[in-house]
């Protein structure tokens, strides 16, 4: 029987951890991946990449071409490099270089042990319990595979002791004390690091946002070739294909993660719509606000000159928000824990600015209410600043969090927005944008996207867009200039001389000036 390519490199893996005495929690740490990541490639629900054979082949110590060239070639292989005993090596690797058809049993490609069971095609263990018994005795406990998924796996090698909470360890990125921080996170290792020395290999650019960068651009590309250069029809298509494709480009960004996030985690009631054209429980804090101050000004005679300024690509800063990695888990403490993300029932306290908006928004009814992680940060930071008294917390739906789940994806994004900016490429430009949207918007419960459902994402990111508004009225507050009005994602209005306050352009850190216009004043 000729087994294909991708089947014989799972088989050999199998073979080489047998041989190596590895487990896949092992493998996987000198991969510098996910436990969950080195089980779904071993299962053939995930591809091995050609940068995964480059870090295979160094890490058992020896040649790519060796690699492929089949189980018993690459245990042979092995042993000569390692000094292996010719007769263990024969035991080892005997079932793998066995055709399924043939064999009676072979290395499970969940554990690595001994299995006289198929699936699909693969020695297995059936159940985790099997797994378990077969297991040789362990000196330190094994990283469970929901473990794996949330704990990191290239941190440092320092031995941390295990979370005592009754879920899946969270993940620790270092905290940053700001609710706008551009700080990346670094994670802290939760569990005992087992990993064993890899050979030193260079991975940084297998998966850099330049190549995602590339991939943008062969695709509008492409599309203006299929269509003739029709730039209509072409920019239509590319819009119709921006969900898949911007989904394409996540995973992608993921490979090599230092996390394997949930995609399809439990749905709490706070966070399902109550109708097909209703809301959930979640108040993301959308403004829509007009000083009281400047309309009495007015009243009096006063006369303003106002800037109606709009924030570029909102919804793609965004992006950099601190997103829960696994489940979100009920917490009742009342604390603010940094390092995770979710959502919050609060009472928010009183807010007596008339001349500054509130970060909470347009919302007008009073009491508890749900809201996202960037808008309870803010809230802090509003009290650390003196502005109101901290929020009251009474419950929390929350998980481990990282600020960095979609900076790849972010920088791509960005970097090929400037791009289409400076080559004057509305095809593009339009493009990017409509994939960064529309990701965010149909990353709840949308028909539109079956590739994940995560409404707790969506509203982090939506909140994210909205607070980071407010910080740019508060910076304008803080600078002398008038506050005239805030509404949706992206526009703030003022009185004053801005441009020393705000730098004017496209770029993501830029602002534009899209109207001017007087209020007050003779008639």
């Amino acid at each position: 029987m000729t087994l294909g390519t991708e089947e014989l490199l799972r088989l050999t893996v199998s073979a080489l951890m047998s041989r190596a005495g590895e487990r896949q929690g092992d493998l996987a740490q000198a991969l510098g991946q996910a436990q969950a990541q080195v089980s779904r490639k071993q299962t053939g629900r995930q591809r091995w990449t050609l940068a995964d054979v480059d870090v295979l082949a160094a890490h058992y110590g020896i040649g790519v071409l060796d690699l492929l060239a089949g189980p018993t070639h690459a245990a042979t292989a092995y042993a000569r490099s390692s000094g292996t005993d010719q007769t263990a090596l024969a035991v080892a690797t005997a079932s793998a270089a066995v055709p399924r058809s043939e064999a009676l049993s072979g290395p499970c490609v969940l554990c690595g042990q001994p299995a006289t069971d198929a699936v699909e095609g693969m020695w297995q263990h059936l159940t985790s319990e099997e797994c378990a018994e077969a297991a040789p005795p362990a000196t330190a406990p094994e990283v469970g595979p929901q473990e794996a998924e949330l704990a990191p796996v290239d941190a440092p090698q320092a031995p941390v002791e295990q979370s005592a909470a009754p879920e899946a360890p969270e993940p620790a990125p270092d905290a940053a004390p700001a609710p706008d921080a551009e700080a990346p996170a670094e994670a802290a290792p939760l569990v005992a690091d087992r990993r064993r020395p890899a050979p030193a290999v260079d991975r940084s650019g297998a998966y850099a946002s330049s190549y995602l960068v590339d991939r943008i651009t062969a695709r509008v590309q492409d599309v203006l070739n299929d269509h003739q250069g029709d730039v209509e029809v072409a920019e239509a298509a590319l819009i119709k294909r921006a969900i898949p494709d911007v989904m394409d480009l996540f995973e992608r960004s993921r490979v090599g993660g230092r996390y394997a996030h949930s995609k399809f985690p439990p749905t709490d009631e706070i966070l399902k719509k109550k109708s097909q054209k209703g809301s959930d429980a979640i108040w993301e804090g959308r403004p829509k606000w007009r000083s009281k101050t400047v309309a009495a000004a007015i009243k009096s005679g006063a006369q303003y000159e106002v800037t109606g300024l709009d924030m570029n690509a909102a919804y793609l800063s965004a992006f950099k928000c601190w997103l829960p990695v696994g489940k979100l888990v009920e917490d009742e403490s009342g604390a603010f824990d940094r390092k995770r993300s979710g959502v919050y029932l609060i009472t928010p306290a009183d807010w007596e600015h008339e001349d500054l908006p509130s970060p909470m928004g347009a919302r007008q009814q009073p009491g508890p209410v749900w809201v996202p992680d960037p808008l309870l940060r803010t809230l802090l930071y509003c009290a650390e600043q003196g502005l109101c008294e901290a929020p009251v917390i009474h419950r929390a739906m929350l998980s481990g969090a990282t600020e960095s789940l979609l900076e790849k994806l972010r920088r791509a994004l960005a970097e090929s927005r400037s791009n289409a900016i400076a080559e004057n490429d509305e095809i593009a430009l339009t493009y990017v944008k409509s994939m960064y949207s529309k990701f965010v918007s149909t990353i709840g419960e949308s028909s539109a996207n079956t590739d994940i459902r995560r409404p707790d994402w969506m509203h982090i990111i939506r909140s994210k867009a909205f607070t980071n508004l407010w910080l740019k009225a508060y910076k304008a507050h803080t600078a002398g200039l008038t506050v005239v009005e805030m509404s949706g994602t992206d526009e703030l209005h003022v009185s004053g001389n801005w441009q020393p306050v705000f730098p004017e352009g496209r770029a993501l850190n830029q602002v534009k000036a899209k109207t001017t216009y007087t209020l007050g004043g003779s008639e």
